[in-house]
């Protein structure tokens, strides 16, 4: 089975031939989490516990960043970003910024592209585990800043 990750369709190899199954719906919203406005503006009115596939529960917006060597100060930060409700609610949908006309090769639009990926997926109901990766952030942080701000170094 191949995801392909820019159409979210799933594909039976080497056959090729599409697999169109709702349980898979799972894996696809995981991956690119999205939110209606209704959605955004019932976050701050009511606190849902939601629970992962493992088993344990957690509050959507209040989960753990896993640590990538010595990103612990970053994770801070962006825990902290993803609580202030307009920056949230505004980068939650990502149409809000979708359409914004960059020139080609524009890395610090990758910025903005990679902090909405990571608000949805710490914000998203559906998670898989109650924790998330912010590499890809982090990545583009490392390539906005040229390499002033590492993942393998500690910063302030």
């Amino acid at each position: 089975v191949f995801l392909n990750l820019h159409t979210l369709k799933f594909y039976c190899l080497p056959d090729n031939y599409e697999i169109i199954d709702s349980s898979l719906e799972d894996i696809t919203y995981v991956l690119k989490p999205t939110f209606t406005t209704q959605q955004i503006s019932n976050l701050d009115k009511q606190a849902k516990l939601s629970r992962a596939y493992d088993g344990t529960t957690y509050l959507p917006g209040i989960v753990g960043l896993n640590n990538i060597k010595a990103n612990d100060y970053a994770n801070a930060v962006l825990q902290a970003l993803s609580n202030v409700p307009p920056l949230r609610n505004y980068f939650l949908e990502e149409e809000n910024y979708k359409s914004i006309q960059r020139p080609p090769g524009d890395i610090m639009f990758l910025l903005v592209q990679r902090f909405g990926e990571l608000m949805r997926k710490l914000w998203n109901p559906r998670n898989f585990k109650a924790h998330v990766s912010p590499h890809e952030m982090l990545q583009a942080v490392v390539l906005c800043s040229k390499k002033n701000f590492q993942i393998t170094k500690q910063g302030e």
